[in-house]
């Protein structure tokens, strides 16, 4: 059975394709219990309707009591799950939550603009949109919108199409609050940074506040006008870094209960040692809640390390490491050379990485234990088994040892 997905963009086809081909694969084959094939092609939908006044009145003409909150998070484009409540907080993001706690407490004075950025699935896009959400549960009356840099070249490009241009800045330039998710997409366009440059100035210039996240701090954003990075620089910049062991945990935990999942500290724990970002742990989570509900079978370690054996299975063959390659990193990671990791030294400080290095082989290689064992100095395949089964044990029990085996693996 081959599946057809319909994307708006170029870029949202391959977004999705790269990131979430494997999940809806495997939920869309168990769903209907045939082996699945997807294919993600650019096409438009015939039910949008054109950029017009009518349609974007809406945005600033809220009738106090007259609309439900969802509704009005909905028409501002924010997920109703994204607050603050449900934003884990820990060193690598403490400061970036807290700046963006007082822009929710002091709307366009505190820091104007708000320049969030960082890697993928580190919470940017959560926390900006905290922010939308805080202002609209206290004044519904707002003018709030949370768009990405695509929507925003997008509304452009339809506004001058269908000559609605004065519609789409009255979209945006009457706004108490503009969140714009992945502003790097408008780097080179020079229209769209015309048109962004005079937004950003109708906005603050009446006390809007505005948001911003991207990849990358402004000054290393390729063919960002100068006169844009001077405003973003004007504001606050703070970067989110990738969740430690602890705010993996706390990110399942939460994560898991919006899913209705009921999972046990051991549990977020098997999955924060095995995800190295939110996105991740999130794919993880849904799969599981597909198996649980398609196979009526409770949550449980083994279904969990079941879904990461899969995961690293699938990563194995993308990748196409070679023992060499994993040796490698090994031996670079613990600073052991590579004669003394193969060789015979017992030496706990050689004897750890190389039983890691077993592990590694016959996990995330999938190679035979007859096949690491004469990988590592031609070894008895029972050595092996000991070394695999102790890792696995210790990676149950040691948070130094599973962050060690996900920045080895990261490292690949």
């Amino acid at each position: 059975m081959v599946a057809e997905v319909g994307c708006p963009t170029s870029f949202a086809k391959n977004t999705i394709e790269s990131r979430y081909f494997g999940l809806v694969q495997d939920s869309l084959s168990k769903v209907s219990g045939k082996n699945c094939d997807l294919t993600f092609i650019v096409k438009s939908n015939p039910n949008k309707k054109a950029l017009s006044e009518e349609a974007l009145a809406p945005l600033f003409s809220v009738e106090k009591g007259g609309k439900d909150l969802l509704e009005i998070l909905q028409r501002a484009r924010i997920r109703p799950s994204f607050t603050f409540e449900n934003f884990a907080v820990s060193s690598s993001n403490q400061m970036a939550h807290a700046a963006a706690e007082a822009v929710s407490q002091n709307l366009g004075s505190a820091y104007n603009p708000l320049f969030i950025w960082g890697g993928v699935g580190v919470g940017k896009t959560h926390l900006m949109a905290s922010v939308g959400n805080h202002i609209l549960r206290i004044d519904p009356d707002k003018k709030v919108l949370f768009c990405t840099g695509e929507d925003f070249t997008n509304d452009i490009v339809e506004g001058i199409r269908n000559k609605t241009t004065q519609a789409f800045r009255n979209k945006y330039r009457k706004l108490d609050l503009l969140m714009i998710d992945d502003i790097q997409f408008i780097a080179g366009k020079e229209g769209v940074q015309e048109e962004f440059f005079h937004t950003f100035n109708a906005v603050t210039s009446v006390g809007g506040q505005i948001i911003l996240t991207s990849d990358k701090p402004p000054s290393e954003i390729s063919k960002l006008e100068e006169r844009l990075k001077s405003r973003f620089e004007a504001g606050l910049i703070v970067d989110i870094s990738p969740p430690d062991f602890e705010l993996r945990c706390a990110i399942s935990l939460i994560k898991a209960k919006e899913k209705g999942i009921d999972l046990t500290p051991e549990q977020a724990q098997i999955i924060a040692a095995n995800s190295e970002s939110a996105r991740k742990i999130e794919g993880l989570l849904t799969k599981l809640m597909t198996e649980i509900h398609v196979k009526k079978v409770p949550i449980s370690n083994e279904l969990i390390e079941s879904s990461f054996a899969k995961n690293l299975e699938t990563a194995s063959n993308l990748k196409r490491s070679t023992p060499d390659e994993v040796t490698e990193t090994v031996s670079k990671y613990y600073q052991v050379g590579k004669r003394l990791l193969l060789g015979e030294s017992r030496a706990r400080p050689i004897a750890r990485p190389r039983q890691i290095l077993m592990y590694l082989l016959r996990t995330h290689l999938g190679i035979s234990l007859e096949e690491v064992g004469r990988i590592i100095g031609g070894r008895d395949h029972t050595t092996v088994m000991h070394a695999v089964e102790k890792i696995t044990q210790l990676a149950t029990q040691d948070v130094q040892i599973r962050e060690d085996i996900l920045k080895i693996k990261q490292s690949i």
